[in-house]
């Protein structure tokens, strides 16, 4: 399987002059294409300016990004990116928030085909009769929903999510991780998922592949496969000694970094 993503010898400093602050401190990694992929780390540790360096959206001072073998250069339509706040505009109801993410892409597009697009996705994540409701409306649950279905029915190969559920409670959150399974398994080409969050429980539910960053500068401490077979089923993995036995690893090699870097295979399921 080829390489959606390659991040070689990655750095970021941000200030100028004798303030310079290093934030990425060479990263490097690939994910192959359709991979669900989660970084988790320290806060500061630079999980977000790695998101926000794939998406375009930040610079960077050393190394090389590629998306589809293409230097990153700015942001793309190839990428959408969902954010841990909304970031609905409040004035437009849920359906014109996610006709607006698909007009961007589809220029030139006959209106009813955009709208049937947004309805589409509106469906997907259950919303349907949500579709005429302002975000003020909805619930933080449900205006998470409306991005998740803006960004999806924007078409990009690339979902770049960054503590997408952090905002919303418990219960949401976990309803938030399954619908997103769902939605990414349900996908004819799956997408790319490059998935940040400070919840290692979630990035093992979700993700085929966990990348562990050092505390700051954030550098690749840990690469690990998540091989437990989907679909997943939360209570049946939580009950597995086998669940409980990595769990346990991967938590002992977060709260146990040395500041020596080190290697290790994937963990063996």
């Amino acid at each position: 399987m080829k390489n959606k993503i390659d991040i070689s010898g990655l750095i970021v400093e941000y200030g100028e002059r004798g303030g310079k602050n290093l934030a990425l401190d060479g990263v490097t990694f690939s994910v192959p294409e359709g991979q669900f992929v989660s970084v988790v780390g320290s806060s500061g540790c630079g999980k977000s300016t790695l998101l926000y360096v794939l998406g375009g959206l930040c610079g960077f001072t050393g190394g090389t990004v590629l998306i589809d073998g293409k230097p990153v250069t700015g942001p793309g339509s190839d990428r959408g990116f969902v954010f841990q706040q909304y970031s609905l505009f409040p004035w437009m109801t849920a359906r014109k928030n996610v006709m607006f993410g698909v007009a961007q892409v589809r220029r030139g597009y006959p209106r009813r085909e955009i709208r049937a697009v947004a309805d589409e996705y509106l469906n997907k994540v259950g919303l349907t009769n949500a579709a005429h409701r302002y975000p003020s409306r909805l619930s933080g649950g449900m205006q998470q929903r409306v991005a998740i279905a803006r960004t999806l029915a924007m078409g990009a190969d690339v979902l770049l999510m960054d503590e997408p559920f952090g905002a919303v409670d418990a219960k949401n959150r976990v309803l938030l991780q399954e619908l997103l399974l769902d939605l990414w398994s349900d996908e004819t080409k799956r997408k790319t998922v490059v998935f940040v969050t400070h919840d290692l429980d979630e990035a093992i539910f979700l993700s085929d592949r966990i990348i562990m960053l050092t505390d700051s500068p954030g550098s690749v401490y840990l690469d690990i496969a998540v091989e437990f077979p989907r679909p997943r089923y939360r209570d049946e993995m939580m009950k597995s000694i086998v669940y409980d036995d990595f769990r346990r690893t991967l938590f002992a090699d977060f709260f146990g970094q040395k500041e020596k870097k080190i290697e290790r295979d994937s963990f063996i399921i």
